[in-house]
C-alpha cells in the first residue's frame, strides 16, 4: 500500500520530469529556465535545512556559500577567457571551461570556507551564532565588492556555460535535467547523512546538547561536519546558478539572499529535505507572478507565510503529506 507521503513523493517527482515536456509543448521556453531556478535554490534550501531543521543552526550568512560556489565558476570561467593566470592558485593555470572543474571546484571552494567559518562560528549558540554567521556574510560581500578584476560591485560576466563531454548545457532542457540529477543525488546523500547515527546526534544537538556533551559526544565534531557539508550543498548550487544566469555579483551572498532561504525552508517543510523544494518553487512563483501586478509583492508574501506558520507548522510539505512528513 503506498502512504500518503510517498503518494506526495512520487507526484512532486513524475511532476519534476515532466515539467520541461510540458513548457516545451507548450512553446513556453521560459518556465524551463524559472524550473531551473526552482530546482537550484531547492538544492541550496536544502543545504540550510541540513543545519537549520536538523541542527538548530540559525545561519543568516549561508548565501556566502551560494555566492562563492558561483565565483569559483565565473573566475575559472573569466581567467580560462582572457587567458590569463588564476591568482588564488600556484603555478600559471589560466582557468577552464570544464563543468567537471567548475562544479566540484564549487563545492570544494564552498566546503573549505565553511570548515574555516564553522570552527569559529560554532563556538557560539543563540543569537550570537546568527550574527556571526551574517557578520562573516557580509564580509565576504565587502570582499567581493572591493576586487575591481572581478567586476566589483558591477558583477562577472560568464562567457558561456560550462562544458561536459556528452552534453550541452546551452539547451534549457539538458541543463534542467542536469540540476535535477543533482538534486535528487544531493537530497539522497542528506537522506543517509540523516537516518544515520550521524543524524541522530545532530538533531540531539537540536534537542539538548548539553546532555549528549555529558554523554561523551564531540557535539563541535559534528556540527562542524554538518556546517561543513552544508556549504558544500550550497556551493554546488551556486556553481549552477552561475552557468544559469551567465552571470555573478556580489548580491548574492548579501543577507538578505540567506533570509529567502530560510523562507524557503520554512514555507517548505523545516527538517524534511524535501520541503525546501516545495519551499523554493513557492517562492520564487509567488515572486514571479505577483512582481508581474506590483513591485511590493512581498507584502502579499508576508501574510502568507504567516499563515503557513501558523495553520501549517511542518510547511507545503508537511501540509500535504501529513503527520508523517518529516520520514519523507
Amino acid at each position: 500500500m503506498i502512504t500518503r507521503i510517498r503518494s506526495v513523493q512520487i507526484v512532486t517527482l513524475l511532476i519534476l520530469f515532466s515539467l520541461p515536456f510540458i513548457a516545451t509543448a507548450m512553446n513556453q521556453p521560459f518556465w524551463v529556465d524559472l524550473s531551473t531556478r526552482i530546482l537550484i535554490y531547492a538544492i541550496a534550501a536544502m543545504s540550510l535545512d541540513i543545519i537549520l531543521g536538523y541542527g538548530g543552526m540559525v545561519s543568516l550568512g549561508h548565501a556566502m556559500f551560494l555566492g562563492i560556489g558561483a565565483y569559483s565558476v565565473g573566475i575559472l570561467t573569466h581567467h580560462s577567457f582572457e587567458g590569463s593566470a588564476v591568482p588564488f592558485l600556484p603555478g600559471e593555470w589560466t582557468g577552464s571551461m570544464s563543468g567537471l572543474v567548475h562544479l566540484p571546484a564549487s563545492i570544494l571552494a564552498s566546503s573549505l570556507l565553511g570548515l574555516i567559518i564553522g570552527l569559529l562560528s560554532l563556538r557560539t549558540v543563540g543569537v550570537y551564532f546568527i550574527m556571526i554567521t551574517l557578520a562573516f556574510a557580509q564580509m565576504m560581500f565587502y570582499f567581493m565588492i572591493s576586487l575591481p578584476t572581478y567586476g566589483g560591485e558591477d558583477g562577472l560576466n560568464v562567457w558561456g556555460r560550462s562544458e561536459i563531454p556528452g552534453l550541452d548545457l546551452s539547451d534549457s532542457v539538458t541543463f534542467y535535467f542536469v540540476c535535477l540529477m543533482l538534486l535528487l543525488a544531493f537530497w539522497f546523500i542528506a537522506r543517509r547523512l540523516v537516518d544515520s547515527r550521524f543524524g541522530g546526534v545532530l538533531r540531539g544537538c537540536k534537542q539538548n546538547e548539553q546532555r549528549l556533551k555529558a554523554l561523551g559526544y564531540n557535539t563541535m565534531r559534528y556540527k562542524l561536519i554538518a556546517f561543513t557539508i552544508a556549504g558544500a550543498g550550497a556551493g554546488l548550487a551556486g556553481g549552477l546558478l552561475a552557468n544559469l544566469n551567465e552571470f555573478v555579483g556580489p548580491g548574492i551572498m548579501h543577507w538578505t539572499k540567506s533570509g529567502e532561504l530560510i523562507v524557503m525552508v520554512l514555507l517548505g517543510g523545516m527538517g524534511t529535505l524535501i520541503g525546501p523544494i516545495f519551499g523554493s518553487a513557492a517562492l520564487l512563483l509567488l515572486e514571479e507572478i505577483l512582481s508581474a501586478y506590483t513591485e511590493h509583492w512581498m507584502i502579499v508574501l508576508g501574510p502568507i507565510l504567516l499563515l503557513v506558520v501558523l495553520f501549517a507548522r511542518r510547511g507545503i510539505y508537511g501540509f500535504l503529506a501529513g503527520e508523517g512528513a518529516k520520514d519523507g
